[in-house]
């Protein structure tokens, strides 16, 4: 049966609580947490580095450490655009204004540096070449036929290779592997990577930097009770002694949607804080709020999942208010911001409510034999999957760690 693994997706050294999760995660026995460099723009390193300061250093040793690079956002992206070079240029993809990725060896090798410093780490225990398909995404949009772009594929991840077993020679990392979430997909999908030849890229790989044998242990990719494509992957890869992890185990897509395979409860005090702004805001120099306010209650119901929601949040509710706020004073402004802030906390409970609802209606089939949550079936769906050795959850409070570990008991 597979084990539980802290994903850190959404984890940030900045709350606190985020932290305590951890600690309580470490100290119960968790033995595995999945990072990355660019999760909260390396917030959850920090993160990471600061539960393990709060905890027994006999029970830090027993947990490993996964990250992974490839991604440019962030501090990452400014840093790239102010000193980049022309050869730099060419090994970097754009995927949109504010998310750039590459998986070069020279980039690798930057990426751990400030992982290691970040973590507070000397090494790692794995490194991930993370989600190296954004070449085939572009190569696709550019019109790059699919063996030139798949040549280009493997010359690029050869490359990647080759430095992870340099980095494993240094000492800095144990093991190494790729993150994909390409891996899910079907074979006659454009976007599909072939894992079958990531073995001998890893041979070679390691030929060129002088080591005996391979260091190549895992793989990850997204696999839940929706999406099951994954498993052709898991078993190639438990049939070449590599360790498979699973995440988004509770995100999965299907029909062209996305869905939150989990329950939430009712918010009992939606509407005592929905009344109490829009009575404060019935004025007309906060008008816009009080206009937005309205269609928000209308719209509470029209999410297909709370990702559209969360999305939906970051580009439109929060502009809208900043300008709204622009016109007031600076105490009446934070008293304000004080209400508005309870009222969206409790807005998305009503959101993630609806969405459970309609998740449970239109995914019927697949929950017609669960009697508990849509989030307890879901992962104990994947822990009955032998090639799964690893299921990665997000934790970001104390009491969802209990939960979650409570399943393997």
């Amino acid at each position: 049966m597979s084990s539980f693994a802290f994903g850190t997706y959404r984890i940030s050294d900045l709350n606190p609580l985020h932290v305590e999760a951890l600690k309580e995660a470490i100290d119960s026995g968790i033995k595995m947490i999945d990072t990355s460099s660019n999760y909260m723009d390396g917030g959850a390193e920090r993160a990471i580095a600061a539960a393990f300061k709060k905890t027994d250093k006999n029970r830090q040793e027993t947990v490993e450490i996964v990250s992974k690079f490839g991604y440019i956002q962030g501090e990452n992206l400014l840093e790239y655009k102010e000193n980049f070079s022309a050869q730099e240029h060419d090994e970097v993809v754009k995927y949109s204004d504010d998310c750039y990725h590459s998986i070069s060896k020279s980039f690798m090798h930057k990426e751990l540096t400030k992982s290691l410093k970040r973590l507070e780490l000397e090494r790692l225990d794995c490194y991930l070449v993370h989600n190296p398909e954004y070449y085939i995404l572009d190569a696709i949009n550019r019109g790059v036929k699919k063996d030139e772009r798949l040549d280009e594929m493997y010359k690029r991840l050869q490359d990647s290779f080759v430095g992870l077993e340099e980095e494993v020679k240094k000492g800095r990392i144990l093991s190494w592997g790729v993150s994909s979430n390409s891996f899910s997909l079907s074979s006659l999908n454009d976007e599909f990577l072939p894992y079958e030849d990531l073995l001998t890229l890893a041979q070679n790989a390691a030929q060129i930097a002088g080591n005996q044998k391979h260091s190549f242990t895992t793989i990850e990719l997204p696999i839940n009770m929706l999406e099951t494509e994954g498993l052709k992957c898991a078993a190639w890869a438990k049939a070449n002694s590599l360790r498979v992890l699973a995440n988004r185990p509770l995100n999965a897509k299907y029909g062209n949607k996305m869905f939150r395979l989990a329950d939430y409860d009712e918010s009992h005090e939606y509407y005592n804080y929905l009344n109490e702004l829009m009575e404060i805001s019935d004025n007309d120099v906060l008008r816009p709020l009080y206009n937005l306010l309205e269609q928000l209650d209308a719209s509470k119901y029209r999410f297909s999942w709370i990702g559209d929601y969360d999305i939906f949040l970051f580009t439109q509710i929060i502009p809208h208010i900043k300008k709204t706020l622009q016109s007031i004073n600076e105490t009446d402004n934070q008293a304000l911001l004080n209400y508005i802030d309870i009222f969206l906390q409790e807005y998305r409970k009503t959101v993630s409510y609806e969405c459970s609802k309609n998740t449970k209606e239109e995914l019927k089939e697949f929950f017609s034999e669960c009697s508990s949550s849509m989030q307890e079936c879901a992962i104990k769906y994947l822990m009955q999957i032998g090639d799964i050795d690893y299921i990665l959850v997000g934790m970001r409070k104390s009491a969802y760690v209990h939960q979650i570990l409570s399943l393997e008991r």
